[in-house]
């Protein structure tokens, strides 16, 4: 095209001045991005013999013998040492050596040569794909066929040439073969189509192009074209060679005829297509008007261009609100698009708000616009960010994070591969960030405030007045923002001039009053919108304001408005028309943050009478709460539970089955906690508790847990400043059921301990028997079974007396593990027995799965292990309906214990994975317990490291939190043992 010769793509030069070498194309040489002369064809052949020789030395005899053969040129010594003279002069020093007379080429660093590269990247394909990531495997062959570039070693002459060239060729098609195998294992089967048909008309004879051409066909639907392929395979190859087609095609022949259904399906399908990747550009728009920053733009710049041959450029701007940080990262990562071709990545933090962005959301966010599947996103946010690391590998992606809170919040969001680069604004210095280049950005020099002053009044109207121009900028304190607030008042006051402007800011009484940096323009320009609304409009407008959290649903908004659903929709609906409102999702709405303290000022401020603010609140809350108690009872069918909570005056919704029900709850996760924390400090703290124990699914499935605990951490602190006995044992309560999911019993035992106390002195019934199963479950995980059972018979005893069957068998299943520690296999296995017939009354719920799993637990210990792993699979497919993640985890850890009992060591181990991939009910002791269980499968099947491994991961665990299970792990890990 221009002459210059091409550099494969995945074999880019860095920059630095290291030589780098090509054979899988034309013989060719680059020092950095400079092609170097490689002479004539017969020095190119000398070149090629001693690249692919890889460092080992070749005599002048092999060396003659591979560019001209048997019939050499009688000076072929001299033209041998000519060329190696020639190419010496060409290449670094010491890299071609004279050695025992012959000649090697040294001191090549890694990935000088594109074969060494494409050989280590199809080596780790094959590793990806024996560990089962076809994924990756299919990505690396991409990679390593992508390097090929025509021909290898292009008109290079010569038998030795000519034989590495056919080499190299049937190694491209073998890799080829692999990663169109790998493409109809996932699925891709109509991708392959064309590229198998291209590939057979190429190479004819090569059979196996051919049935991965028949099968391809095949899974596409078009089976007589599959059957017309061999056809056409056998008379090709009786034509041509005699022979019939190899026996793998005949039967493949007979299985597309006989349609086997194990055809039809790829035998290792991906739940879903991973997303093409994408490149996303989500920077703001810059301004027109930037101005100054000279040595800023020029040093961020810096600092970015160089990201390709580092391991990740940071830089961090820290400086007060309203200094331009996000004005100056947003106009130096525009300049510095064309380094990052694979995209730029935008968010703003909000770390200055009351609520920071949580990094899993970022992340989340993150990776969708890269391309990820929403069901290939994992829940933790060390899972996200490892994700999102692996995604950016080999791409050169510029983030741009803004607003950022503190470098805790930061460092899960950075890229961390070469090639990447972060730009960080705060108003914090993030000296804890290793390896940022910080910058802190000071207000502007005078000139440089003069002119972004001018650029928004306009030149003629500061050049006559220039004097009160820089006493303006001064009053502003040359801080850019309130520079930008005032010459914007003025620029759009064409009657005022500038000393007008420069009066108002002279008395220092009122200069914030005039400024407010982000806070009086905004509100001007909120209250032109506010003054045209409808009066219905703006009590909307005021009410809906009051409610924290990050957005509100319709439903609710309803009930903060004590209207119907319809004309609620029709306000917000206008609302958003206005922009004072956006549109969040459909049926879902929210607030700017600044919009919305400009709305709650407005109902301070206007709202008629004044308690109507805490009306409307009362109003969410027993909407919040009455839906909750209703998706409770769905979910646990007879619980008295919901019997003992706070009366409600505001209905909330009814749902006709328990998927829409977990559909509410789920997705109003954040909004409801919020409004619970929102009630902390009002009389309506109880209905507050109240609220998040009939929420309690938010824990147990482990989507919300941190939210959660935090929530019932505050309501606790709420109660006991209250002086409320009553709330303050059920927040205790719901605080214990936290601990207790998350394995932290040593502290569940002392919130249980206050919870019974401060429910007896309120005597709270509910309250009571409650804490009394967990105090019981608590036992069981310290040993006391004697105990435990004491307080089992207790919650029994309230639990049968205020008719509470459901949770009475759940406590029923609990003492049944009592039993068992205490030796009374046979008692505990038919008390768990009547559990299970008791919520069987009530349906598939997931405290029948619950009643399941305590029967397998006391099944395994009888040795009845088939009779166990029926009770546990029933519990798995319940809490799988019910989305009860921590639950379904926790049984596949029992079915890997019974497994493992009954010498399945195969079947534990994959149990034990399902375990660790889900998580479990009990935190890291629990995961510890998985560890070592997972470790004793795999030493059985002859996996010692792996098993070792394991049980070094479960003893650290175990350590952290002073489980005794650690002097087990340690004496799994001594040699003795292990051997």
């Amino acid at each position: 095209m221009d002459g210059v010769p091409r550099v494969p793509e995945q074999w880019r030069p860095d920059g630095s001045a290291a030589l780098r070498f090509s054979v899988l194309g034309p013989v060719r040489a680059w020092r950095g991005a400079d092609s170097l002369p490689t002479g004539s064809p017969q020095q190119r052949a000398l070149l090629a013999a001693l690249l692919l020789r890889e460092g080992r030395t070749a005599t002048a005899g092999e060396l003659i013998d591979a560019l001209w053969g048997e019939e050499p040129p009688s000076q072929a010594l001299a033209a041998v040492r000519t060329y190696a003279s020639r190419l010496r002069k060409v290449l670094d020093p010491d890299v071609l050596v004279s050695e025992s007379g012959g000649y090697a080429i040294r001191s090549l660093g890694d990935g000088a040569l594109d074969l060494a590269v494409a050989q280590e990247l199809a080596t780790d394909a094959e590793k990806a794909k024996n560990s089962g990531d076809l994924c990756h495997a299919r990505s690396l062959l991409n990679k390593t066929l992508n390097l090929w570039d025509g021909e290898p070693l292009a008109s290079v002459p010569g038998p030795y040439a000519e034989t590495q060239r056919a080499r190299l060729e049937e190694w491209r098609l073998q890799l080829l073969e692999s990663r169109l195998d790998m493409d109809l294992e996932q699925g891709c089967h109509a991708e392959a189509v064309s590229e198998l048909t291209a590939l057979t008309a190429a190479h004819p004879l090569r059979e196996r192009f051919r049935e991965l051409l028949m099968l391809a066909l095949y899974r596409s639907g078009r089976q007589a074209e599959a059957l017309a392929v061999y056809a056409d395979t056998r008379r090709l190859l009786a034509d041509e060679l005699g022979v019939d087609p190899r026996p793998g095609l005949k039967e493949l022949q007979q299985r597309i005829l006989q349609a086997d259904p194990n055809l039809a399906e790829p035998s290792a399908p991906v739940a879903e297509p991973a997303a093409a990747p994408v490149r996303p550009a989500q920077l703001p728009a810059t301004v027109s008007d930037f101005t100054g920053r000279a040595s800023f733009v020029s040093e961020l710049g810096d600092v970015l261009s160089s990201a390709e041959g580092r391991v990740m450029a940071v830089s961090a701007l820290a400086g007060i609100g309203g200094v331009g940080k996000t004005t100056l990262a947003v106009h130096v990562a525009h300049q510095a698009r064309g380094a990052f071709p694979d995209g730029q990545l935008y968010v703003d933090l909000q770390g200055a708000g009351a609520r920071a962005a949580e990094p899993e959301t970022v992340l989340g966010a993150f990776l969708r616009a890269l391309g990820a599947a929403d069901s290939s996103i994992p829940d933790s946010l060390a899972e996200r960010a490892a994700l999102f690391r692996s995604m950016l590998d080999g791409r050169r992606v510029l983030v741009l994070l803004d607003n950022a809170r503190d470098a805790a919040q930061v460092r899960p969001l950075l890229p961390g591969t070469e090639g990447c680069a972060a730009l960080i604004t705060s108003r914090v210095r993030m000296v804890d960030l290793v390896g940022a280049h910080l910058v802190d950005l000071d207000v502007m020099s005078p000139e440089e405030a003069l002119q972004l002053f001018t650029k928004i009044v306009g030149a003629e109207r500061v050049a006559a007045e220039r004097e009160s121009a820089l006493d303006v900028v001064a009053a502003c304190g040359f801080l850019p923002l309130a520079i930008r607030i005032a010459a914007s008042r003025l620029a759009a006051r064409r009657t005022w001039t500038v000393s007008v402007l420069a009066a108002k800011l002279a008395d220092e009484r009122r200069r914030l009053d005039e400024l407010q940096a982000g806070d009086l323009a905004v509100k001007a320009t909120f209250e032109l919108g506010y003054g045209q609304l409808e009066p219905a409009q703006a009590r909307a407008f005021r009410l809906l304001g009051l409610a924290d959290g990050p957005d509100i649903s319709l439903a609710a908004a309803a009930a903060v408005l004590n209207l119907p659903v319809e004309a609620t929709e029709d306000l917000l609906e206008s609302l958003v028309d206005t922009s004072l409102l956006e549109s969040a999702a459909p049926g879902r709405y929210r607030y700017h943050d600044l919009v919305r303290l400009y709305a709650r000022a407005c109902a301070e401020r206007d709202e008629q009478p004044p308690s109507e603010r805490a009306t409307a609140m009362s109003r969410l809350l027993d909407f919040y709460l009455a839906t909750a108690a209703e998706v409770y009872a769905i979910e646990r069918p007879g619980d008295r539970l919901v019997d003992g909570l706070e009366p409600t005056e505001y209905a909330g919704l009814h749902f006709t089955d328990g998927s829409a029900a977990l559909d509410w709850l789920y997705n109003e996760a954040a909004p409801l906690l919020a409004c619970v924390r929102q009630s902390a400090d009002t009389n309506r703290l109880q209905r507050a508790v109240d609220l998040l124990w009939a929420a309690k699914d938010l824990t147990e499935s482990g989507a919300n847990s941190h939210q959660y605990e935090t929530t019932a951490r505050a309501m606790c602190e709420a109660t006991r400043v209250a002086g409320d006995p009553r709330a303050e044992g059920r927040a205790r309560t719901v605080l214990t059921d936290v601990l207790l999911v998350s394995g932290r019993i040593e502290q569940a035992e002392e919130e249980a301990r206050l919870a019974m106390e401060l429910a007896g002195d309120a005597q709270d019934s509910t309250a009571i028997s409650w804490v009394a199963n967990n105090r019981g479950l608590i036992c069981l995980h310290q040993g006391r079974y004697a105990d435990g059972k004491a307080f089992f018979d207790q919650a029994i005893e309230g639990l049968r007396a205020a008719g509470n069957r459901p949770f009475e068998a759940t406590s029923l299943c609990n003492l049944s593990r009592a039993h068992l520690g205490m030796g009374s296999v046979a008692k505990a296995v038919e008390i768990a027995q009547r559990g299970v017939a008791i919520h069987a009354e009530f349906g598939r719920t997931v405290r029948l799965a619950n009643s399941h799993y305590a029967v397998g637990i006391a099944l395994h210990r009888a040795g009845r292990h088939a009779e166990a792993l029926g009770h546990f699979s029933e519990a798995l497919g319940i809490l799988h309906d019910h989305r009860q993640r921590l639950w379904e985890g926790t049984t596949h850890f029992r079915i890997a214990e019974v497994h493992l009992a009954a010498r399945r060591p195969a079947q534990a181990a994959q149990h034990a994975e399902q375990a660790l991939a889900l998580r479990c009910i009990g935190g890291d002791r629990m995961r510890g317990n998985v560890l070592t269980l997972l470790g004793r499968a795999l030493s059985v099947l002859g996996q010692v490291d792996r098993a070792r491994a394991c049980w070094r991961e479960a003893l650290n665990l175990y350590e952290q939190s002073g489980a005794e299970e650690a002097a087990e792990v340690r004496t799994l890990l001594t040699p003795a043992t292990a051997a």
